[in-house]
């Protein structure tokens, strides 16, 4: 029986490709990264999909035209000058293999020095540089840093196999699309590609032509500098730079990708400067996307895009997606909430790609298909974290990508997909063609500064970016019967959607996530404190709405109930409170404390949770609405998710009661149109029930277990 299975095939191993696509049901078999497919399996009936990046598989062209390399702004480390000259070795502190300086004419016009003790930038007559060094005429006992254009002379996806899968191989360039005769050379290639891979059926873009930021350290207690898989800062060159000056009438400056080495992180507030940027970047991406893909298209093959390499120009919620034609997207998902993401691209085809990936050892660096090993209990593992939000929004594919391999020595793995994962997903499949599931009354927005453009995403996988209060947030919402959208700042001011019932606002204070200098803007504090008295419920999770300069820390406040004190209320009294915690709202685990400075701003709000003594969570209410505050929220497990469930419910109804929610907190439910699904998110036997329209269901479930229950 053939489901709709992507299986990595591998050419030297045929008698486990094919057995393995048969036990697993592929209907597709795919290369990968640093393997063929031999004519063996290229004949044996299945589709075929082929992995091509455009930009790192053009070494002899590149060699020719070195110009042609990819660029980044770095920016060296803060470093004293102790007397009146100091000299900074530029690449000092980077991974030698991965960048080196460029320092033709075109690119040091863009160079800056800085005096980082004064913040200023130095007078070009104050520095030289001259074989890989800067001198600088500094002044004494200050820091002093300087941001150059440097080549990245290793693509870093190739540079991550190499490491993690010990290849002997060539090392990979990365071509710059933008330079001159590139975007050509590129036209030239895909034709002649396709015609050379005559059994593909579809292209699959591993990446489009920019890479997420991804620096490595010279020092291999510090490899990686800076990662963002958001980030725009891998797209510059001159010539884009000096085109943009003319098409925007102003010039960018090294300052403002690293601005002050922190660079261009999408968890930082978005300046104008850095908007106008991807706008010109992305419109450039899609332009250039579509000429490869139109290419495609001609020679009769389908073209899909896996998102996770290249967000660069294709972020799936701009509303331009569609601009590159691409007739499906492939995610891979270690989490619920990387579900969403890929759920509603605009594309015809949505297609997951399972964790973990057939590698030796994990993005965390622990052994997988290796010594040491237990893939199948990873397997399960993420399989729990993404099964919950599958019942929410249908994904009509799944795949596995890596080594096929490395499975041989771990049967349990091979089982476990066998029996457990893909029957489920197939299950989950058929379950949405029936109709979509059932959802609960609460409307919810997520409230930042990106708004819809990063809709289920901060900026990367859920271990890169589990700091992040709101991460946690989105993981839990993921899997929960509730609809959630994405709204900025400017959409407040425009004006609230009128169907919105709940606004989450969280992150810490500066964040994108939060809002930093949006908070300033007395128009949205009005807006917001009108929405919330005239019905709205507002959530504040860590520092909401915090911008320091004002009466109060935190500019919701007012509605929060609460506010948090960073030290210029020392000498002030505070409310005495006596806790008055809901019944059934809280979960048996109790949050760390995130901030010891929260106090009630006029006493009025309900303190419905505190640990020893310092308040942790405050329901307020604020005219027709109220305000609700959590010093923190934690999803690491999908248990903790139903700590979400019963906020959101508290904070609309009062109660956490209500139908197709069960009385086990590991269990969660969705309602389709025939059934009623139960999930043991678990590894213990859970007995558990279940209100729906009038009747109460009953079930006993089996660890990790999936039951379906005719209605």
């Amino acid at each position: 029986m053939k489901r709709k299975f992507t299986l990595p095939g591998e050419a030297g191993y045929e008698k486990l490709t094919l057995e393995l696509a048969q036990r697993w049901g592929a209907d597709v078999i795919r290369d990968s990264d640093g393997t063929k497919l031999s004519e063996e399996i290229l004949a044996a009936g299945y589709e075929i999909y082929s992995t091509i990046c455009p930009i790192r598989e053009h070494n002899p062209w590149i060699r020719e035209n070195m110009h042609a390399r990819q660029q980044t702004f770095l920016s060296t480390s803060p470093q004293t000058a102790i007397g009146e000259t100091l000299e900074i070795t530029l690449i000092a502190d980077f991974f030698a293999e991965q960048l080196s300086v460029n320092d033709t004419e075109l690119a040091m016009k863009y160079w800056q020095v800085y005096d980082r003790t004064a913040d200023e930038l130095l007078p070009c007559e104050r520095w030289a540089y001259e074989n890989g060094v800067v001198t600088i005429q500094a002044t004494p006992f200050r820091q002093y840093t300087v941001s150059f254009l440097a080549w990245r002379d290793w693509e870093e996806i190739s540079m991550y196999n190499h490491t993690t899968n010990n290849w002997d191989k060539e090392k990979l360039m990365q071509l710059n699309p933008y330079a001159q005769g590139a975007q050509e050379y590129l036209k030239d290639w895909f034709v002649q590609w396709c015609k050379d891979h005559p059994h593909s059926n579809v292209v699959r873009f591993t990446a489009l032509f920019y890479n997420f930021a991804w620096i490595w350290g010279s020092d291999k207690r510090n490899r990686h500098l800076f990662t963002d898989w958001a980030s725009y800062d891998f797209t510059v060159c001159p010539e884009a730079l000096d085109d943009f000056a003319k098409e925007y009438s102003y010039n960018l400056t090294a300052e403002d990708f690293v601005r002050q080495g922190k660079y261009f992180a999408t968890h930082r507030v978005p300046t104008q400067k850095k908007r106008d940027w991807m706008d010109f970047i992305g419109r450039y991406v899609r332009r250039a996307t579509r000429e490869l893909v139109d290419i495609i298209h001609a020679a009769g093959k389908k073209a899909y895009v896996f998102y996770d390499d290249s967000w660069v120009g294709m972020e799936p919620y701009s509303g331009k997606f569609e601009e590159m034609g691409f007739d499906g997207i492939i995610k891979c998902v270690f989490s619920g909430y990387e579900i969403r993401l890929c759920a509603d691209v605009p594309a015809n085809v949505h297609e997951i790609r399972f964790h973990p990936y057939l590698f030796p050892v994990g993005l965390g660096g622990l052994p997988t298909f290796s010594e040491g090993g237990e893939p199948d209990k990873d397997a399960i593992r993420y399989w729990i974290q993404v099964r919950r939000a599958l019942l929410r929004k249908k994904i009509a594919r799944s795949g596995l990508g890596g080594y096929l391999s490395l499975t041989q020595d771990f049967p349990d793995f091979i089982e476990v997909m066998e029996r457990k994962i893909l029957p489920e997903f197939e299950r989950i499949n058929a379950l949405h063609d029936t109709g979509a599931p059932a959802l609960l009354a609460p409307k919810v927005a997520i409230l930042h500064a990106w708004g819809k453009l990063r809709s289920w995403t901060l900026s990367g996988h859920f271990h890169e970016t589990d700091s992040h209060i709101l991460i946690h947030v989105l993981e839990a919402l993921s899997g929960l019967p509730i609809d959630v959208q994405f709204i900025s700042f400017e959409d407040v001011k425009n004006g609230i959607p009128a169907d919105i019932d709940i606004i989450i606002n969280a992150g810490e204070a500066g964040s994108a996530w939060s809002g930093g200098d949006y908070w300033k803007d007395a128009d949205i504090i009005e807006g917001l404190t009108r929405w919330v008295h005239e019905g709205g419920k507002f959530i504040g999770i860590g520092e909401p709405s915090a911008v320091a300069g004002y009466n109060t820390y935190l500019r919701m406040a007012h509605v929060l109930g609460v506010d948090i004190d960073n030290g210029e209320r020392t000498c002030h009294g505070k409310w005495q409170f006596t806790a008055d915690e809901p019944q059934g709202l809280w979960l048996d685990n109790a949050y760390p404390l995130w901030h010891d400075g929260v106090y009630l701003t006029d006493g009025k709000a309900r303190v419905i949770k505190e640990q020893d003594g310092s308040i942790t969570a405050v329901y307020n209410p604020f005219g027709k609405g109220a305000g609700m505050y959590l010093t923190e929220f934690y999803c690491f497990d999908p248990l903790e998710a139903r700590e979400m469930l019963n906020i959101l419910l508290f904070a609309a109804t009062g109660d956490v009661q209500a139908d197709g929610v069960t009385d086990t907190n590991a269990v969660e439910c969705a309602v389709f149109p025939k059934k009623m699904i139960l999930i043991n998110n678990s590894n213990k036997t859970q007995i558990t029930s279940v209100p729906w329209q009038g009747k109460n269901y009953a079930a006993t479930l089996a660890p990790f277990e999936m039951k379906e229950m005719p209605l």
